[in-house]
């Protein structure tokens, strides 16, 4: 549940983004990410932002299709998402093409810091 995670509000270009702080996984299947937008449901924001380590590891392998039926979800409700986390240590040549996709768009972003994905989510304001 989202009480049990720290939520810290980012503003940026008259927007507040949600950065959920949480060490734990959250995510691991398509239904989790209803669950999660349905917890933030009425809060007022215009972006989340959750960390790589709130994912399960087969979210970046694509093959799992995780990745795509999460993303589906924010991008069905238009919900504006950056996860952050090092992508450097995923070799894969898809999963690479994929984040740069993503970010060319307003809905899914993936960054390496919190200032970056605030960034990528405000820039379509």
């Amino acid at each position: 549940m989202i009480t049990e995670k720290k939520l810290l509000s980012h503003h940026a270009n008259g927007l507040i983004f949600l950065e959920i702080c949480s060490e734990e996984q959250f995510i691991g299947k398509e239904q989790d990410a209803l669950d999660l937008l349905g917890e933030l449901y009425g809060k007022c924001y215009d972006g989340i932002i959750i960390h790589e380590r709130n994912i399960a590891s087969s979210f970046f392998d694509l093959k799992t299709r995780l990745a795509g039926d999460v993303l589906q979800k924010f991008s069905n409700y238009c919900v504006r998402l950056a996860i952050v986390g090092d992508w450097s240590k995923y070799p894969s040549h898809s999963l690479s093409a994929f984040i740069m996709e993503s970010n060319r768009g307003k809905i899914v972003n993936f960054a390496t810091s919190i200032e970056e994905a605030v960034k990528l989510l405000s820039r379509f304001n």
